[in-house]
C-alpha cells in the first residue's frame, strides 16, 4: 500500500471509531459541575490561589537570555488600577508602555493611552498572560520586532510598595511615580 492511501485509511478509521457524545444534557451539566467542584476543592485546599480574593497589585517580572519583562500594577481606585510594562527582546527591541487597567474575573483589561492598544490579559493570581494575538495597534508600542504577544509575568512581589519601586532599563519608575 502506498503511504498517501495509508494515510487516508488511517483516518478514516480513526473517524469511524469516533463516537458522538451520547450524555444526556444532565450528563453534561453534572460533569460540568464536578469540574467547578473540583476547582473549588482545589481553592478551599490552598493548591490553588482564589484569583477573586488576589490582588493584582505588585510586580512581576520574568528573566530570559534576551533580557527582562516586568510589569507593576498600582490601585487607582475601586477595582481600577494603573501599570506599567517593559517587555526587553535585546539592547534595540522592546516594548514600553503605562496605561490604566481594571479587573473582569480572572482577566485584567489593560488600556494604554488614547485608546490605541487594549489587552485583555489573563489573571490567575500569580502571573498575568497577554494573548498570543494582539490588536494592530499595540505594535506602535514597540521598537524594532518587539511584540506584547504571548508575554507572561510571573508574580515577583505583592504589594503597592515593590511596584512603585520597580525600574525600568532606563532607571525611571516604572509605575510612573
Amino acid at each position: 500500500m502506498r503511504r498517501p492511501d495509508l494515510a487516508v485509511s488511517l483516518l478514516l478509521l480513526l473517524a469511524a471509531c469516533q463516537r458522538p457524545d451520547e450524555r444526556t444534557p444532565d450528563e453534561r451539566a453534572e460533569v460540568a459541575n464536578s469540574d467547578s467542584s473540583l476547582e473549588r476543592a482545589a481553592i478551599e485546599s490552598g493548591l490553588v490561589a482564589d484569583v477573586d480574593r488576589v490582588s493584582p497589585i505588585g510586580l512581576y517580572q520574568r528573566r530570559h537570555e534576551a533580557g527582562r519583562d516586568q510589569l507593576c500594577i498600582v490601585p487607582d481606585g475601586p477595582n481600577r488600577f494603573r501599570f506599567g510594562m517593559e517587555v526587553m527582546f535585546g539592547a534595540n527591541e522592546w516594548c514600553r508602555g503605562r496605561g490604566t487597567a481594571r479587573r473582569a474575573g480572572d482577566k485584567l483589561i489593560m488600556r494604554f493611552p488614547g485608546d490605541r492598544c487594549t489587552i485583555v490579559a489573563q489573571y490567575d493570581g500569580d502571573r498575568i498572560a497577554t494573548p498570543g494575538v494582539l490588536d494592530l495597534n499595540c505594535a506602535a508600542l514597540c521598537e524594532s520586532r518587539g511584540s506584547l504577544e504571548g508575554v507572561t509575568f510571573p508574580r515577583l512581589a505583592d504589594g503597592r510598595a515593590a511596584a512603585v519601586n520597580a525600574r525600568n532599563a532606563d532607571g525611571d519608575a516604572l509605575c510612573g511615580q
